[in-house]
């Protein structure tokens, strides 16, 4: 199989076209030895097969970031084998940009093609380029399409099926960065006929979002109406899966007879996986959200926006498009730092990336506020809920920016950077693309629930229901099954660990969940649904931590101190294994890791610690 290299710049329609050419059947791994992430898709071209290898975004050869860098090492042959044939993909829009680019890529001798995606926007900005011109100046095959249309790619697989037939340039770019600019702009005098001018609604959109006093309002808007849409929209379809997952529960109950097997599946996998299913709503729906917003293009000018507040924390917008993606998930926030050039500054995003507020969090967020705040309107159409589930992620992200800024003023000082970064045109997806982004991301979502959450809930199942200790003769059914509880394996491990987590008002089955949420943050509500499930298997998991009551003080284990110490110790506490993996990885070291995990268990230990003790006083 001939391997075929994508290389172009961010926001060139790389990945559009990538996906045109794969349909999507892309496997993602990393280089080896690097931890850039690198993606591979099998493609047939005329009967002959290729791996399509869609390579990191580059502006140059001349690296100044690990992103650019592995792009070098890749055409170098250093990691894996070299591709036979390159396609630079070009917006034709900023056709400068990307000659530089194709400059360099040229004088390495590879057969290469010039793929120019979006010539529908040229047209519509009243840009006339002469591809026929463009291609005898270049000396290669050039070649226009529309890829999230899908027009011209029929024609593009035809040309990349015989790379060897590809004509080659009969004089060669200069080298020298200042000639090869020369030789840029008198290309583009050639071909561009008519240069693109600026389109009038984006220029319109852009002077408010991109105002100075404006464009952080639009942004503070946009982020309330977030998460007043992930629970007002969600909660239908959430109702409807936790009723079906209690369904499921009770019909096993009564089909299967009495005893270990019954029990197994209804507490141990139904609760525990089913307790994590019921949130696949909001997860799709802030997904959905996440990649309409990036799409669009609102994104790349929010991160313009906020590299002001950025800067005032020795941090640049690069670091705050790392900071977003963690919403989604901390690895590939933490792998989206290699765009950074600094050293340093990598370091501190990688740092302060877990306390943005990742989708695994949103679970736990969800049970608790939707069992213990009301859902009531505040101000019009602005719910509690959605209000308090804002300010926890504000709190995350308050939190990482006061961070940075104490590490890069004090063990991790260093200049910052110029931060460039070309603004996407503004875009509506197709409704193709943004489905297969958001089912990619949910299936991630049930992937792990069918496997960590799974492999979890069964070890937890083990350890609560095991050993078998009868309770005294004469005990209630209710008491025995609460005694057979806390003297299992995980409710002696609960026990053990609450006089440490007392004081933040959490009782031992709040402690085998947070033992059991190492693992991933969203275990704690397949442990709880497992804890209550062997006690109670006829109440639902919020209905149970509503009602739960401490039989030697009569009062609710779940008060108010007690749900918001809880809520703030997820905003800040570190219990993710891969994301203290990708922060080995891309550190190379574990003092890194360690350090990340300490700071931000003592934090998240002082920050419950204060909140139940205030929340206590100002309601007792």
């Amino acid at each position: 199989m001939l391997r075929l290299g994508l290389v172009g710049s961010p926001n060139s329609g790389k990945t559009t076209l990538f996906n045109a050419l794969t349909g999507l059947r892309a496997k993602v791994g990393n280089y080896p030895g690097v931890t850039v992430e690198r993606r591979e898709g099998e493609a047939h071209f005329d009967g002959r097969r290729f791996v399509v290898i869609d390579l990191p975004g580059a502006y140059s050869l001349s690296a100044i970031s690990p992103d650019e860098e592995v792009v070098v090492r890749v055409l170098d042959g250093e990691l894996n084998h070299a591709p036979e044939a390159l396609a630079v993909i070009a917006d034709a829009c900023t056709l400068e940009r990307s000659l530089l680019l194709l400059a360099q890529i040229l004088r390495r001798g590879i057969p290469t093609c010039l793929v120019l995606t979006m010539t529908d926007e040229l047209q519509a900005r009243g840009g006339r380029l002469d591809i026929p011109r463009l291609e005898r100046a270049l000396g290669i095959p050039v070649l226009g399409v529309v890829g999230h249309r899908g027009i011209g790619i029929a024609k593009l697989k035809r040309l990349l099926a015989r790379p060897e037939s590809w004509s080659r340039p009969h004089l060669m770019p200069p080298e020298e960065i200042h000639a090869r600019a020369g030789w840029v702009e008198s290309i583009l005098d050639h071909v561009l006929t008519q240069r693109p001018g600026t389109s009038r609604k984006s220029d319109a959109a852009d002077r408010i979002v991109l105002h100075p006093l404006l464009g952080p309002l639009l942004f503070a808007l946009v982020m309330v109406a977030f998460f007043q849409l992930i629970f007002a929209w969600a909660k239908p379809a959430m109702d409807l899966i936790d009723a079906g997952v209690a369904t499921l529960g009770r019909l096993v109950h009564a089909q299967l007879p009495p005893g270990l097997f019954a029990d197994f599946l209804a507490d141990g996998l139904i609760a525990g996986v089913g307790s994590v299913i019921i949130f696949l709503p909001q997860i799709v729906l802030l997904f959905a959200l996440l990649y309409l917003l990036e799409d669009i293009g609102y994104m790349a000018r929010a991160a313009f926006v906020i590299d002001r507040v950025m800067a005032r924390v020795g941090l640049e917008g690069r670091a705050f498009v790392s900071l977003l993606s963690a919403y989604a998930c901390a690895v590939p926030g933490i792998m989206a730092t290699r765009t950074i050039p600094s050293p340093r500054h990598r370091l501190v995003t990688i740092l302060v990336t877990p306390l943005m507020t990742c989708s695994a969090r949103l679970p736990v967020y969800a049970l608790l506020i939707g069992a213990f705040v009301p859902a009531v309107r505040v101000v019009g159409p602005l719910g509690l809920q959605g209000l308090v589930l804002l300010g926890l992620y504000l709190a995350g992200s308050l939190t990482a920016l006061l961070v940075a800024s104490v590490l890069t003023r004090t063990l991790l000082r260093e200049e910052a950077m110029p931060f460039y970064m070309e603004l996407p045109p503004y875009r509506m997806p197709t409704l193709k693309l943004l489905a297969a982004q958001v089912w990619g991301s949910a299936w991630a979502f049930l992937r792990r629930a069918g496997t960590i959450i799974l492999a979890v809930s069964i070890v937890l199942w083990c350890l609560i229901t095991f050993p078998r200790q009868p309770a005294p003769a004469g005990t209630n059914p209710a008491d025995a099954s609460r005694f057979a509880l806390e003297h299992s394996l995980a409710g002696r491990a609960g026990h053990a660990i609450e006089p440490l987590i007392a004081p933040l008002g959490f009782d031992w089955k709040i402690g085998i969940g947070l033992i059991a949420s190492l693992a991933a943050r969203e275990v704690i509500v397949a442990t709880l649904a497992q804890i209550y499930a062997a006690s109670d298997q006829d109440s639902s998991l919020r209905a149970a931590i509503q009602n739960d009551v401490d039989p030697q003080t009569g009062e609710k284990v779940f008060d108010a101190a007690t749900v918001a110490a809880l809520l703030v110790f997820f905003v800040f506490a570190l219990q993710c294994m891969s994301t203290l993996a990708i922060m080995r990885r891309e550190t190379n070291s574990w003092r890194w890791p360690a350090f990340a995990f300490g700071y931000l268990l003592a934090l998240a230990y002082a920050a419950s610690f204060a909140t139940h003790s205030i929340v206590g006083h100002l309601l007792g």
